[in-house]
């Protein structure tokens, strides 16, 4: 398993990029499971073939990893764990579906896929806008599942998942049409934190746009992980930095 997940062979490369592409697939599975729970038995049927491709994933991932205690301290894998319980338990645990669309977060911020997609812009801004655009698209659509799942049907607007959709995204860019309104004081609260986390993404992303590029290069004197491309010293202790070309 270490071999196939952290391995640098032409085959190693392969294995990863059918489990990244498999991931895609079943993250839009996850953006389209609201429909397709319409579809009945056939619902389940994919859900449980998903939970298959989630336990075999995370259990490869534990036996490549060193130390199984670390590996079981990290967020994602937390998070995937949360997700494995909404597809083991849909019936029961389907308010919380909107949790599986965290998937592509934890896709596309892991250095899984970095290694093997993106070795290319690895630690480069092309990786900064990745993840920032991640994170925010990842927010619209737990947002949108929690509105649907919340919302939907108790004397609210939110008749479908569009509408889920529509509200979510005109309160995270304050447009605040106000055709669709949440009601009650959870209803405004949760508009409040839509509007807000989705300013501060927005301005993530424009940051990571904007600001001029950082090269990880840590200084083996202060620890400073990263410093400007024509770095000569660290701009924290003054040490001498010997950052390759090709880092910068």
């Amino acid at each position: 398993m270490r071999y196939l997940y952290h391995g640098g062979s032409p085959a190693a490369v392969r294995f990863r990029l059918a489990v990244i592409v498999v991931d895609f697939i079943i993250i839009g599975f996850f953006l389209a499971a609201p429909i397709l729970r319409e579809a009945g038995w056939a619902f389940y049927v994919l859900d449980y073939l998903v939970a298959a491709f989630l336990i075999a994933d995370l259990t490869g991932r534990a036996l490549a990893y060193t130390d199984i205690r670390d590996w079981l301290r990290r967020p994602s894998t937390w998070i995937d764990l949360a997700i494995l319980a909404t597809l083991l338990f849909p019936a029961w645990l389907y308010n919380f579906g909107f949790l599986r669309m965290l998937r592509l977060w934890t896709l596309l911020s892991s250095d899984f896929f970095w290694r093997t997609v993106g070795r290319k812009y690895d630690d480069t801004r092309v990786e900064e806008v990745t993840r920032a655009l991640a994170a925010l698209v990842t927010f619209v659509f737990v947002a949108t599942g929690f509105v649907y799942a919340t919302f939907r049907g108790y004397h609210t607007e939110v008749h479908g998942y569009l509408d889920a959709l529509y509200f979510t995204v005109s309160s995270l860019t304050t447009t605040g049409y106000g055709d669709i309104t949440l009601p009650g004081a959870w209803g405004r609260v949760l508009s409040i934190v839509i509007m807000l986390t989705g300013i501060t993404l927005f301005v993530r992303l424009a940051q990571t746009l904007v600001r001029p590029h950082k090269v990880r290069w840590p200084c083996d004197r202060c620890g400073l992980q990263v410093h400007d491309p024509d770095a000569v010293h660290c701009k924290a202790c003054g040490n001498l930095l010997c950052i390759p070309d090709e880092g910068r």
